[in-house]
């Protein structure tokens, strides 16, 4: 019996039990959409990515463009299958979307069946003793440890691959700003960044916040794109006795913390999960964001966080906090304007992981770090980035400046560096007050 493989954050053959199921069915059209609802706000950094990795899918997949629920079904009615096989989605749009097209498949007497997700343990599977989701990240962790996962599946072999006659899209090929360099996509790709990785995990745990260092291990895109799935990356770190291994473990966890709170409280993809931060007194954007934005802002690590991720398409994690402090605590914008341009621009743009981030760094989400936490960019550059290599690959203006941290009057006429464009001591105390003032 004919079966369709529809396709959507998970672009790999090797431990993809929708997959396997519909390799059982019989012959299987692989299928992927172009859905406008989530091309159109994609950056080029997203676009660029997911063709690139669609192209080095290991199958003949048949592209086509437009509405799910119309797509969909017409591209089972072209095969006569029974039964479209996909991983479970369980972000806002995806559940919708997942829930419309089951229904206009089920009209026309065709199922779609769910096996499996983007995550080890699907959201909604870890519960507190109430029944309730956790809304603190240490006690679902030990949970979502003890509930456990089954191992990774292997890819189904001999299958017949059906074509779709007619009605496909060609791969678009997105034109990327100048600059701009992104990863090698496809899941050959992500099984040798990982392998390169488990030679330097034992380390993660003592220089993962460094930036200047090749330290983190570069997952997080093929993550998004279900290049590889969690489970391949946790079998492998069980093999493993050292801290590193035990503190990624932790990261990816908290990866699927962040999807079951959203599934739980999809609401927080744009508003507050503490509503009394929606009453704190913010500024409107204008020049300030622009600067954030562009990597002007005259605070170099902050500036070359944002350049990295103009140029890559990713930022190292403890300087997307630094930003996003910055942002929120020194220009006192909402969190909403940085979280839009991270999924614009972030190859790994992931909305549960970016909006809770977002969130935990505005003081507004769970486990949120308190509001009086203000990062000081120089302080925070010059621990984490300590020979200032970092900020003078990305800032290269600071190349020869004595001080790349913070550099004096001279060295930033010289280099046509800006000043800063705010006193970080004065917007601390002004972040503060405002904090005071919703107490």
């Amino acid at each position: 019996m004919p079966s369709v493989m529809w396709f959507r954050r998970d672009l790999r053959l090797r431990d993809n039990p929708a997959l396997v199921e519909a390799a059982a069915d019989g012959p299987v059209l692989p299928l992927f959409v172009l859905d406008p609802a989530l091309w159109g706000p994609a950056g080029p950094s997203r676009r660029a990515y997911l063709a690139a990795s669609l192209r080095a899918l290991d199958a003949p997949v048949a592209v086509v463009a437009g509405d799910p629920v119309r797509r969909v079904l017409l591209a089972a009615q072209s095969v006569a299958a029974e039964r479209v096989h996909v991983a479970a989605d369980f972000g806002p749009y995806g559940a919708r979307r997942d829930a419309a097209v089951e229904a206009a498949l089920a009209e026309h007497g065709v199922e779609l069946v769910r096996t499996g997700s983007p995550y080890a343990v699907g959201p909604g599977r870890v519960t507190s003793g109430s029944g309730e989701p956790y809304r603190v990240y240490t006690p679902f962790s030990r949970a979502w440890a003890e509930h456990g996962w089954r191992g990774p599946v292997d890819a189904p072999t001999g299958v017949r691959w059906l074509g779709l006659a007619g009605g496909t899209t060609d791969l678009p090929e997105p034109a990327l700003p100048d600059g701009l360099e992104l990863p090698a996509a496809g899941e050959e790709a992500a099984l040798r960044q990982w392998q390169d990785f488990l030679d330097r995990v034992d380390g993660y745990d003592e220089e993962r916040d460094r930036p200047d260092l090749d330290s983190t291990s570069r997952m997080s895109v093929h993550l998004r794109w279900g290049e590889v799935h969690p489970r391949t990356l946790l079998a492998d770190l069980a093999r493993r006795r050292s801290a590193g291994a035990a503190t990624y473990r932790k990261e990816l966890a908290w990866r699927e913390f962040f999807a079951d709170l959203l599934a739980a409280r999809p609401q927080t993809a744009r508003e507050y999960l503490r509503p009394e931060y929606a009453r704190m007194r913010y500024d409107e954007p204008g020049p300030l964001l622009t600067a954030w934005q562009e990597g002007r802002t005259g605070f170099p690590i902050v500036d070359a966080g944002m350049r990295q991720l103009r140029a890559t398409g990713w930022m190292h994690n403890r300087v997307r906090m630094v930003v996003a402090s910055f942002l929120v605590k020194d220009l006192h914008l909402e969190w909403q304007h940085g979280a839009r341009h991270f999924m614009r621009w972030l190859a790994d743009a992931d909305l549960a992981s970016n909006q809770q981030n977002w969130q935990w760094a505005a003081g507004s989400g769970v486990d949120a770090a308190p509001y009086f936490r203000v990062f000081n960019p120089t302080t925070q550059g010059r621990t984490f980035d300590p020979a200032g290599s970092y900020v003078r690959r990305w800032v290269p203006e600071l190349a020869d400046a004595a001080d790349p941290h913070d550099p004096g009057p001279e060295d930033r006429r010289a280099a046509g560096y800006p000043e800063p464009v705010v006193d970080h001591a004065a917007e601390r105390r002004e972040a503060l007050a405002r904090w005071e003032a919703i107490r």
